[in-house]
């Protein structure tokens, strides 16, 4: 019986050849998302990002600069500490490939694939993606000699390596994605790596002998194991494979990869091979989402398109930052960033439909009832009756998150936040306050403030900072991060007589742009 019980997922280890732009951030926030939704309906999260820290890509890079690999990775490193506190990303591990514990695993994983007979020694004579830090065929090449992914040139390699026989287990994939036609999503990349392994697999190289920086190869001096061997295995070593086996039962295998298009036959042709002929159970599911464009472009610093969380942070905040790209773009597409529609959604789904809901509830609490919640003495009627299927709808909705389906799953519970106004321009506690009926204004005040207690557990996930904000200004004496779904999500959960405070508009208006 398996000693699983524990959510784990993991985003892809980025290269630190650069500092981080809203592409990784897009991912990495998406993968944050997740962990928080599964944290919130009580499940035991483990959340792995990291660095991809080897290869030749390092070395150039490293060159360019006048420093050593190890020195160019340790100075950008900070970097990508600093974005996951800037975008308040809530991750429980973070692996450095260049770390002991990370050698340790994939020198153990690649002796077994060794010792199994599923390595050997060939030469390879094609052309080679730096940037990909991957192979291709001629037929693959743009225009004869370029990537198809960056569109630049390719070298062309020549050397003795270490292969692994990838096309021995051909069969066995293509048998795991007709038992399990869900292991890649979208369906449409599902399609895409089934008519590639039914094309026919070639053995990849597993070693390398032109360079000395990476993961040595401990039956071959001289040799390095190929970086996308390397990186790949940070999902199992970081998991505690090869050094904490108790730790590695709980955790493995792996609920969601969340990775990017372009690196899909990685991950969801290579590795689950790579695991078969270890032995090891493959991954649940692989989840390839699309590009994040800018101006029509891939987002890359190559192209100047390469813009920095921190810059959209600054200006319009972090909470906005995670829920525009997350209610934007439908997660397993393409989708376009634009400085415009960020200020459209800040203005019109933040600050008027939430931050407005707010300051009037709690001005009206501060006004009629001495900034304390009311007592419910009024009986419900139809208009709490429909704001309940509101909040039953968005709270189904935001299950949508387990799919990835990020946008559905904001616009359900936004459906929710429209109906919280809906219900406050419908009862008028302004006008119950002048007629003098007080009971009906106690339950509609009532109602909104608990409305809000349980809007602020449901957009926890997506929207920490703020969520966190009107907690506090709520004044609930329980922590928002103790709250659970399905119990924080029922009605009546906050207490009559606690003290609420206005305080600071939760959305200001955006300063004007110089």
């Amino acid at each position: 019986m398996s000693a699983k019980d524990t959510f784990y997922v993991t985003t892809p280890i980025y290269y630190p050849n650069d500092i981080p732009h809203i592409g990784h951030g897009y991912t990495t926030v998406a993968a944050d998302v997740l962990a928080r939704w599964r944290r919130l309906i009580g499940d035991r999260v483990h959340f792995l990002t990291g660095t991809d820290e080897h290869g030749l890509n390092i070395v150039r890079a490293a060159g360019a600069r006048g420093m050593t690999p190890q020195e160019h990775v340790d100075d950008i490193n900070p970097r990508w500490h600093e974005m996951l506190v800037t975008l308040r990303i809530a991750n429980d591990d973070f692996i450095r490939t260049t770390e002991q514990r990370h050698t340790s695993g994939v020198q153990a994983f690649m002796q077994r694939l060794h010792d199994n007979g599923d390595l050997y020694t060939a030469t390879y004579s094609g052309p080679y993606c730096v940037r990909c830090e991957a192979y291709y065929t001629t037929e693959e090449l743009v225009e004869n000699e370029l990537c198809p992914i960056h569109r630049r040139p390719v070298d062309r390699l020549e050397q003795e390596n270490w292969f692994f026989r990838l096309s021995k287990y051909a069969p066995a994939l293509l048998e795991l994605f007709e038992q399990r036609p869900d292991f890649v999503q979208p369906d449409v990349r599902m399609n895409e790596v089934r008519a590639f392994v039914e094309g026919g697999l070639t053995d990849i190289s597993a070693s390398r002998s032109a360079f000395d920086w990476g993961v040595p190869v401990p039956w071959e001096p001289g040799h390095v194991f190929y970086v996308w061997f390397d990186a790949l295995l940070n999902y199992v070593t970081a998991a505690g494979f090869g050094t904490d086996d108790a730790a590695f039962a709980r955790r493995w295998p792996v609920d969601v990869h969340l990775i990017g298009k372009d690196i899909i036959r990685f991950h969801a042709v290579y590795w689950p091979a790579m695991l078969m002929a270890a032995d090891i159970e493959v991954p649940r599911q692989v989840y390839a989402h699309g590009f994040l464009l800018v101006g029509g472009e891939k987002m890359s610093k190559s192209n100047a398109t390469g813009i920095r969380p921190t810059e959209l942070v600054e200006h319009f905040g972090v909470d906005c930052y995670r829920y525009y790209f997350l209610r934007e773009i439908s997660f397993g597409h393409d989708g376009s960033f634009s400085w415009e529609s960020m200020e459209q959604r800040y203005t019109t789904d933040l600050a008027n439909d939430l931050g407005n809901l707010v300051n009037r509830v709690l001005n009206m609490v501060s006004s009629y009832c001495d900034a304390r919640v009311p007592d419910p003495t009024g009986e419900p009627g139809e208009a709490e009756a429909a704001l309940g299927e509101d909040l039953d709808r968005a709270v189904v909705g935001l299950q949508s998150i387990d799919r990835l389906e990020f946008k559905k799953a904001l616009e359900d519970l936004w459906v929710f936040v429209s109906g919280v106004n809906r219900y406050v321009e419908a009862r008028a506690p302004w006008k119950l306050n002048k007629t003098g009926a007080s009971d009906d204004l106690a339950r509609c005040l009532y109602t909104a403030v608990d409305a809000l207690r349980i809007i602020a557990v449901l957009i926890s996930p997506v929207m920490p900072v703020a969520a966190e904000r009107l907690w506090a200004k709520l004044g609930l004496p329980s922590a928002l991060d103790e709250q659970r779904l399905p119990d924080a999500g029922r009605w009546g959960a906050t207490p009559v007589g606690v003290t609420v405070q206005r305080g600071d508009l939760l959305f200001p208006k955006l300063e004007e742009q110089p």
